[in-house]
């Protein structure tokens, strides 16, 4: 039983990841890694999450719920920002939880991080090809048929009473293959193009705060919480939603918007996972994970406190989550339709660095367990001439492909938050364990007021863990399930850790500063 919990040594992450001529090619500086988080951060979540948090729970003071969501990422953020600077490897709250917990743990969080890496990059792909169809309808270009924008497993009525079936969706398929070749290209070039992406986004956001700031009504921000005694909104379907529930108003209205808009913030992990890509791991993992997450909340807030301005959080209940943002433009903001299309173009950036950014997470989480026995060599094969996990790159481009274009996004539903949660609870247990087990090592950065964060960043993520629907409890217990069954099955058996395979070389070169 001990085996299952044989931890890896940091002395022999360290000399692993060092190996420049063999690994993964150092290429990002500290103004990539930070793009990477915020290409990984804003997605639809800004979009869509605000008016749903506003129109339901917070109303004005939806930025304030940001702030407590950030506030509960932040603990998050400092461990993983130790962790990264400590042990800067590709495999992220992987290679965290081998060092701290243990093989068997490391195994459960790298699989679970399949549901926040591969299976996001899919549904986000599935999102992608909706509002692409969105963009070509602004512009009256026409759009791509039902039948190829759709799974199989999907059927519709058109205006005509016309029933269509899906066949496969297309243009998912597609934005995640131009993706992949990317991601196989270079990560270097990757990052380039991920920031042009992240340029257009957040301009786009920024013209939105600053047109919009002159539309907002104060009348709108006032109250700034919804009282108790609100009025009813109206709902698509006519009937009145009430504001009269606890977590409908006031401050545990403010409270539970924090939970929806939460999950707006998921994705900064992924810059840890470019570790062993970054030139200066030592100084620009922290600032680079950190430094995402301060930008995106400052973003966010008053992106929160213009779109609310603007319109009144009533109108969110019944104009719809997804066209919440154009609703507002076209209905309060006049002469500034223009402004409603680029937002939809924002949209589609925002989910295509999203992908580009988990795929390339998932791939850098698949080739440190390969590395590590625990996957077949296939996931750490090295191009030639790009030095890229290439093999790993296309069978992902595969499964996530086959997910996109051929199962329907909402099967997805909150699984993906799962797997984040949980990976951000073993890295907040994880820096109290080093530091109690290994008080001397070296930290470039140290978590503050430990364990106190740490137990917060527990808690935090914890109570959204339990917090999600029954079912997609369960649906994550069965993934855990078939995960052990190739743990045991395979993994186990092939572990260079438990085959004694894994040995420090005679000269460990130190990975924190690189030659």
């Amino acid at each position: 039983m001990s085996s299952l919990f044989r931890k890896k040594s940091l002395d022999l992450l360290m000399a692993q990841a060092a190996d420049s001529e063999k690994g993964l090619k150092r290429t990002l500086g500290v103004g990539s890694l930070i793009a990477l988080g915020i290409g990984a951060i804003i997605g639809a979540g800004l979009f869509v999450r605000t008016a749903a948090a506003a129109g339901e729970h917070a109303g004005a003071a939806v930025t304030i719920s940001f702030i407590v969501a950030a506030v509960g990422c932040a603990f998050a953020g400092l461990c993983y920002a130790e962790f990264a600077s400590m042990i800067p490897i590709a495999g992220s709250a992987y290679t965290y939880a081998y060092a701290t917990m243990g093989e068997l743990v490391a195994w459960i969080i790298g699989w679970a991080l399949i549901l926040e890496y591969a299976l996001g990059a899919a549904t986000v792909s599935i999102a992608w090809s909706e509002f692409l169809n969105k963009l070509l309808e602004q512009f009256h270009i026409g759009s791509i048929s039902y039948e190829w924008s759709h799974s199989p497993f999907e059927k519709a009525l058109d205006s005509a009473n016309v029933m269509h079936h899906g066949m496969m969706n297309v243009p998912a398929l597609l934005i995640l293959l131009l993706l992949s070749l990317l991601l196989i290209k270079g990560t270097q070039e990757s990052a380039f193009v991920n920031g042009i992406i992240v340029f257009i986004k957040v301009a786009i956001v920024l013209v939105f705060i600053f047109v919009g700031w002159k539309f907002i009504n104060p009348a709108n921000h006032t109250p700034y919480m919804i009282p108790a005694d609100a009025k009813p909104a109206i709902l698509p379907d006519g009937t009145q939603y009430s504001y009269s529930d606890f977590f409908r108003h006031g401050w545990g209205g403010v409270l539970t918007g924090a939970a929806i808009v939460f999950f707006a913030f998921i994705g900064f992990d992924a810059v840890s996972t470019a570790a062993q890509e970054a030139k200066n791991p030592k100084r620009d993992m922290p600032i680079g994970i950190l430094g995402s997450l301060v930008i995106c909340t400052i973003l966010y807030i008053l992106f929160s406190y213009v779109l609310t301005g603007v319109a009144p959080y009533t109108d969110f209940v019944k104009a719809g989550k997804e066209a919440s943002v154009a609703y507002a433009i076209e209905t309060y903001m006049h002469n500034y339709g223009w402004l409603a299309k680029l937002v939809t173009i924002a949209i589609l950036a925002g989910f295509s660095s999203v992908i580009l950014v988990m795929l390339m997470g998932q791939s850098r989480v698949f080739y440190t367990m390969s590395t590590d026995g625990l996957l077949p060599k296939v996931f750490s094969d090295l191009h030639p001439k790009f030095r890229t996990p290439y093999k790993s790159n296309v069978i992902l481009f595969v499964f996530v492909g086959a997910f996109a274009g051929f199962i329907p996004g909402s099967v997805a539903g909150d699984l993906t938050s799962i797997g984040t949660l949980f990976a951000f609870v073993l890295v907040s247990a994880g820096v109290w364990i080093m530091r109690r087990n290994d008080p001397d090592r070296v930290r470039p950065f140290k978590t503050p007021l430990v364990p106190l964060v740490p137990i917060l960043g527990i808690l935090v993520c914890t109570a959204m863990i339990v917090s999600l629907p029954g079912s997609t409890l369960l649906s994550a217990f069965v993934w855990m399930l078939i995960g052990l069954a190739i743990y045991f099955g395979y993994s186990k058996m092939n572990s260079k850790l438990q085959k004694g395979n894994d040995v420090l070389p005679n000269d460990p070169v130190d990975i924190l500063n690189p030659k």
